[in-house]
């Protein structure tokens, strides 16, 4: 069977109540964001979570929502943050993979949460497109089961 005919990843057992998620999008490659957060929402749903959908500018602005949604009163049990980046003619690929990628892992760290990440840096819109179809390696899918895996790690350590 090929990647291509590979179903989506099963979700996690995650122990306790139907976890609380925040998804984070960067939809500037709308088909390709839209096909993970599916892809994720799929997920999500067979676990009976709820979700809180938000979008930013950009993918240099997902670690910012995420500290922003840290401060605010509602509370999550877990976040995943979804993007796309594709290899341009300058530096700013680099730039910008290398500080949203690092600016969400800083901010998982700093205060514990439990991320789940799908941030294409690809070269080319048909990598993009490749890893957010409904079927297949769908990068959305992977983030949401990360995500959930990280719940249930912190619930069963009692983390939360």
């Amino acid at each position: 069977m090929s990647t291509a005919d590979a179903a989506l990843p099963l979700a996690p057992e995650v122990p306790g109540a139907p976890p609380k998620i925040l998804l984070i999008r960067a939809p500037y490659y709308a088909g390709v964001v839209d096909g993970m957060t599916s892809a994720a929402n799929e997920i999500l749903k067979s676990v009976a979570a709820t979700v809180q959908t938000i979008d930013v500018a950009g993918a240099f602005e997902l670690p910012q929502a995420l500290r922003i949604a840290l401060r605010g009163q509602q509370r999550f049990d877990g976040f995943i943050a979804l993007g796309c980046v594709v290899r341009g003619e300058t530096d700013h690929y680099e730039f910008i993979c290398a500080s949203a990628m690092d600016g969400l892992m800083q901010v998982a760290l700093q205060f514990g949460i439990c991320l789940g990440t799908a941030l294409l840096t690809v070269d080319t819109l048909a990598q993009a497109e490749a890893r957010s179809r409904e079927t297949g390696a769908n990068k959305g899918a992977e983030a949401a089961v990360a995500c959930l895996k990280q719940i249930a790690l912190a619930r069963m350590l009692e983390a939360v």
